[in-house]
């Protein structure tokens, strides 16, 4: 069976490759169309922040697919605390970018120790949805002939 194992790395990182895609499709719907259907702020706001948590640990997860979960997630962790943190920092460039869509929804605006709770839950999330994932596709590869 060492065989199969060179591939699983390559497969990891397209099943994460594929969940991000699916929480950043996810996540920007919540953005754009959570107001218009009644969602509460609440909920638009930290529920994106989840997901962006969410993306922030497949991402790392397809770049480095041979890294258990634990490493990823604390790798994730880091990446969103200092992306955090660095909305205390006003550059006259990063606020800038924070004023276009892509600087809001990939760096956020303002602080906000919720988000880091967010954050966390979002990690959890990505972290469950990843053994999901796996746990599924390992039975669906057991089962092919």
């Amino acid at each position: 069976m060492h065989g199969a194992q060179p591939h699983k790395p390559v497969r990891t990182s397209l099943l994460r490759a594929a969940l991000a895609f699916a929480v950043i499709v996810c996540g920007l719907a919540l953005r754009w169309y959570g107001f218009p259907f009644g969602l509460p702020a609440f909920i638009v706001k930290y529920g994106g922040s989840l997901l962006w948590a969410t993306m922030v640990f497949l991402m790392v997860g397809v770049l480095v697919p041979r890294l258990t979960r634990l490493p990823i997630a604390a790798i994730a962790t880091a990446i969103a605390v200092v992306v955090e943190f660095s909305r205390l920092v006003h550059a006259p460039w990063l606020d800038a970018f924070r004023l276009t869509t892509a600087g809001a929804l990939l760096l956020g605006r303002f602080f906000s120790l919720w988000n880091l709770m967010a954050h966390a839950v979002g990690i959890a999330f990505g972290v469950w949805l990843d053994r999901l994932v796996e746990m599924r596709s390992l039975v669906g590869w057991a089962k092919a002939p």
